[in-house]
């Protein structure tokens, strides 16, 4: 039997206990955004990966909660034009999180979350990364599943995923979850790996941080902020 995601690249249904926990997870993570950089109304704020799905209470969670819609640009691979009409004043654009298509520090604040784990190898996620810091004038914030968390949240199935990629990948495919088997679809990093990826990016602090369901570590928060250049 062949697996098929949903656009939010999840096989679970809208009303799923996975679904709801981690609607939760995700207002908490809007949560450390907020508290981190309080950001003002009028500060420009773009929202990387947004997707076309509707079905998720925890989809789009950015701009159903951020109160300064006129100050959002969102953007996804999907078409999520219809957020322009749900969330009057935001402007939705379609683009790869790799090349974005904006000029440098075009924004005032970056937010992207749960997509560095589905842009591909190692060298495409620090693109991602590398893109969120040069777009970004005072901060940017991402979020990515912990690898290491026993329960892998795409799939639901636990510690395969703890293999090396060689192994657990072609028993994804056998167990018929062949489109998370793919590189391209789901590449899994760690704490270390995040931080490794920042090592090198000059003019930013980072904090790697992590939020944690049931006493475990299962997100990883990547928080930076832009040095100053007269500090």
């Amino acid at each position: 039997m062949t697996r098929t995601p949903n656009a939010q690249f999840n096989l679970a249904s809208p009303d799923a206990i996975s679904v709801r926990i981690a609607t939760q997870a995700r207002r908490r993570m809007y949560g450390e955004f907020i508290d981190y950089f309080s950001p003002r109304e009028g500060e420009a704020v773009l929202d990387v990966g947004v997707t076309s799905d509707r079905s998720y209470t925890s989809s789009n969670y950015f701009e159903a909660l951020y109160p300064h819609k006129s100050c959002v640009t969102a953007l996804g691979l999907d078409d999520a034009r219809f957020l322009e009409d749900q969330y009057p004043g935001m402007r939705f654009v379609r683009g790869d999180a790799r090349d974005m298509p904006f000029g440098d520090r075009a924004f005032d604040y970056v937010h992207c979350a749960a997509v560095l784990e589905h842009v591909g190898s190692a060298n495409d996620q620090h693109k991602l990364i590398m893109e969120c810091a040069r777009v970004a004038r005072l901060g940017m914030f991402l979020t990515t599943p912990n690898r290491w968390y026993p329960i892998e949240f795409h799939t639901q199935l636990p510690l395969l995923h703890f293999l090396p990629q060689s192994l657990y990948r072609p028993v994804y495919r056998m167990l018929g979850f062949g489109f998370f088997a793919e590189e391209a679809n789901l590449n899994l990093v760690s704490e270390r790996d995040v931080a490794g990826m920042v090592a090198g990016i000059s003019g930013w602090r980072f904090a790697v941080r992590s939020q944690r369901l049931l006493g475990l570590k299962s997100n990883i928060l990547l928080l930076g902020k832009r040095i100053a250049e007269n500090s």
